[in-house]
């Protein structure tokens, strides 16, 4: 397993193996009637819904009662009002991932202080320490996902280019970490090109956002956006444009991959692996309840997804056949 980046104090990444459950660890659970509730970002997006999926199924098969589900709506607000709530029933364990860093970081901090098991997706709220404030981080390598979208869109650009990087405007590690490396890659390997960073406020900007970079930029030649939720409203904002502009992009949900099939505008993917990674998630949180040590940083490595390998990378990733536009785009049906 090759991580490239580093966690959010600099740790190395451990492989999801450190936190593999035996037979006698779920039967040990199952004996402790354990209840954990998971808070989410969002539950609108095909990564969301599979990392859900992971983390639920892993759950149950070690008897733990999953007592809620939480949809933040990428509000820091909500997510405040839900773990402060969360608290005052006392479950076992917490799985959340902040939406924000200085805004929840309080919040989330009164988890633990509570005597409560946290467990952080993705993000790590200004100030928590692991093993004091939470057990551990679970994500993808997200530095690693970075490079390889640069790596991907590379080709596309030619040998002088303009570049668009459109981000997400909150403190987000995930997403800076994409980034991050994107940016550096491109500077290190294609030092004539020229990047210029654009950040979405919210979701429903993405597209405006878009489209004030490329107004900008008329001889926008690439771009790429942090994960594929805001790529698709930005690649749509350009078509309407009157644009083509190849992009890349994080998260291999389904319109990414009919798009990517299709000859659309997103033309590569560094895909992450929710399904695996919710099950790492939930695998970490019961080690941690039968009071064994937890690395404070567990990673799993991106998959460089192109139209040639779309089909398969969907089938690995998502655990289900690849939506049948992608299928008719590959000549699959007949």
């Amino acid at each position: 397993m090759v991580i490239e980046g580093l966690g959010p104090h600099g740790e190395r990444a451990s492989a999801p193996e450190r936190v593999l459950l035996l037979p006698e660890d779920k039967a040990r659970a199952r004996a402790a009637g354990l209840r954990i509730a998971i808070v989410l970002h969002t539950l609108a997006s095909d990564w969301a819904k599979q990392q859900l999926a992971g983390i639920v199924g892993t759950l149950g098969d070690c008897g733990v009662a999953v007592i809620d589900v939480v949809d933040c709506g990428f509000t820091p607000e909500v997510q405040i009002e839900a773990l402060d709530r969360l608290i005052r029933e006392a479950p076992d364990a917490i799985i959340s991932l902040p939406v924000a860093n200085a805004k929840v970081a309080a919040a989330h901090a009164r988890v633990s202080a509570a005597g409560i098991k946290l467990v952080l997706l993705d993000n790590v709220p200004t100030g928590l320490l692991p093993g004091k404030d939470y057990v551990s981080l679970i994500s993808a390598d997200n530095f690693g996902l970075g490079k390889m979208a640069a790596e991907g869109l590379a080709p596309y650009l030619g040998e002088e280019a303009e570049v668009g990087v459109l981000g997400y405007e909150s403190d987000f590690f995930a997403t800076n970490e994409r980034e991050i490396a994107f940016v550096k890659w491109m500077r290190i390997n294609r030092p004539r090109h020229h990047l210029h960073v654009a950040r979405f406020p919210s979701l429903t900007e993405a597209g405006a956002t878009a489209s004030a970079l490329a107004k900008k930029l008329p001889n926008l030649k690439g771009l790429f956006v942090v994960w594929d939720t805001p790529a698709i409203a930005a690649a749509a904002a350009l078509v309407s444009a009157g644009l083509s502009v190849p992009i890349a992009t994080v998260d291999l949900g389904k319109e990414a991959a009919i798009s990517l099939s299709g000859g659309g505008p997103i033309v590569t993917i560094a895909a992450q692996q929710p399904f695996r990674q919710g099950q790492t998630a939930a695998s970490t949180t019961v080690t941690a309840l039968l009071s064994r040590l937890t690395p404070a940083w567990v990673a799993l490595p991106g998959v460089a997804v192109t139209a040639t390998n779309v089909v398969e990378s969907f089938q690995t990733i998502w655990r289900s056949p690849a939506p049948r536009e992608v299928l008719r785009q590959q000549k699959l049906l007949r």
